[in-house]
C-alpha cells in the first residue's frame, strides 16, 4: 500500500495545487454531499486547476453510505467520461471520504483520489489510513477495500463552521488516539477547553492526532498487528451504531466510539489491569460531553449479535483491543458472552441508565 501524503494546510489553494500536481490526470471530479456543496465547495471554486472539474453531489449523512449511492457515483463517472487516468477529490466528512475512496478504488480498477476532510472526525480518522467502504446489510463498513488517497489535505479552517455535535464526534477519535499514545496527550485532550475553542491550539492537537494514526498505519498498513490499536472502542461502538440504525435513531460515529471506549476500558480494567482512576476520569469526560445511548437488558443479545459480525473477529470469538495502561496496547483479546453482558451492565450503571 502506497504512503499517502498528509498536508497540514496553511493555504488551501496552494495545498490543492500541490496535491493535484502529484497526480497526472485527464479529468477532475469533485465528490460533495449537500452540506459540503453549500458550505465548502465555494472555497474551491476560484482555484484555477479546478475550473473544469465536474462535481458529483450526493445526499448527506451516514444513512447515504450505501451501495445505491456508490452506484450513482460510478454512473456519473461513467456518463461524464472518467478514465483510469482521472482524479477524484472527496470534499466532505467521513461518509464522503469512505464512499468516495471506495468509488475511486473500484472504478476502472482504480483511479487516484485526494481527500479534503471537512469535519474533525474525517481529519483525524476517516480520511487518513486508506480504509474505504460502505455500510451493507445493516452493518457498518461491511464492504470496502484498503486504498489510500494520494494526498489528504487538512485545513482546520473548515472546523470553524462545525456544530458542537460534529465537533465532539471527531474529538472521540482524538481521545482514542490519546489513550493509545501517552499520558501527556491524553491529559491535554481531557483538559482542552471545548466551550471556547482555541483553533490554533486545536490545529496542533489535530496534527498530533493525525501523526499518531499515520505512525501506526505505516507500521501495519493492512491491520495484521499493531494497527488493531486503532480499533479501541470500535467493537462495541460499531454495535451501538448498528443498533441505532436498526431502530431508526442513528447516532454519529464518534459518539458510538465514545460509548464503546467506556465499555472497552471497563473490559481493560477487568481483564488486563487498566487503572481504575483513569477509567473513572475517561468515563466522566464521556458522560459529561456525549450523554448516553439508551439501552436496556433486552438489547444485550442484539448488541452481542452485532459484535459477532465485527470484521476483526476470527471465527466465533469476539475480538477486542484493550489497554493495560495509557499507551500499553493489548491486541487480539477476547471476551465471552457473560463478560460482555457484565460490560454492558457497567455501561448502563455508570451512564445512569
Amino acid at each position: 500500500m502506497n504512503k499517502q501524503e498528509v498536508i497540514l494546510s496553511e493555504n488551501l489553494e496552494s495545498s490543492v495545487k500541490r496535491a493535484i500536481g502529484r497526480c497526472a490526470h485527464d479529468k477532475i471530479f469533485i465528490l460533495t454531499d449537500k452540506h459540503t456543496h453549500l458550505l465548502c465547495m465555494p472555497q474551491l471554486i476560484g482555484i484555477p486547476e479546478l475550473h473544469t472539474a465536474i462535481e458529483i453531489c450526493i445526499e448527506a449523512d451516514d444513512i447515504s453510505k450505501t451501495l445505491d449511492t456508490l452506484a450513482h457515483v460510478w454512473q456519473v463517472l461513467s456518463d461524464k467520461g472518467a478514465t483510469r487516468h482521472s482524479l477524484l477529490i472527496n470534499l466532505g466528512g467521513g461518509m464522503v471520504t469512505d464512499l468516495g475512496g471506495f468509488a475511486a478504488a473500484t472504478f476502472k480498477r482504480g483511479l487516484n483520489y485526494i481527500n479534503i476532510p471537512t469535519t474533525l472526525l474525517a481529519m483525524v480518522d476517516a480520511s487518513v489510513g486508506g480504509k474505504t467502504g460502505i455500510n451493507f446489510n445493516g452493518l457498518k463498513n461491511e464492504v470496502g477495500v484498503f486504498a489510500p488517497a494520494d494526498s489528504v489535505l487538512i485545513d482546520t479552517n473548515f472546523l470553524r463552521t462545525l456544530d458542537s455535535y460534529n465537533f465532539f464526534s471527531g474529538y472521540a477519535e482524538m481521545l482514542k488516539h490519546g489513550l493509545i499514545s501517552t499520558d501527556e496527550h491524553w491529559n491535554e485532550l481531557l483538559a482542552f477547553n471545548t466551550e471556547q475553542i482555541d483553533y490554533s491550539y486545536l490545529k496542533s492537537l489535530v496534527g498530533h492526532s493525525v501523526h499518531i494514526k499515520e505512525d501506526i498505519v505505516l507500521q501495519d498498513p493492512l491491520e495484521h498487528g499493531i494497527r488493531k490499536a486503532l480499533n479501541l472502542g470500535h467493537t462495541v461502538g460499531h454495535a451501538f451504531e448498528s443498533l441505532a440504525l436498526a431502530e431508526k435513531r442513528p447516532v454519529l460515529h464518534g459518539y458510538a466510539v465514545a460509548w464503546g471506549i467506556v465499555c472497552e476500558l471497563y473490559l481493560s480494567t477487568m481483564n488486563v489491569g487498566f487503572p481504575k482512576e483513569k477509567l473513572r476520569k475517561t468515563v466522566s469526560f464521556v458522560k459529561e460531553n456525549y450523554g448516553t445511548f439508551y439501552i436496556d437488558c433486552d438489547k444485550y443479545d442484539t448488541l452481542y449479535d452485532f459484535m459477532q459480525h465485527d470484521k476483526k473477529n476470527v471465527g466465533d470469538t469476539i475480538n477486542f483491543t484493550l489497554l493495560e495502561d495509557i499507551g500499553k496496547i493489548v491486541i487480539n483479546q477476547t471476551a465471552n458472552k457473560d463478560n460482555i453482558f457484565e460490560m454492558l451492565d457497567f455501561y448502563r450503571e455508570c451512564m445512569g441508565l
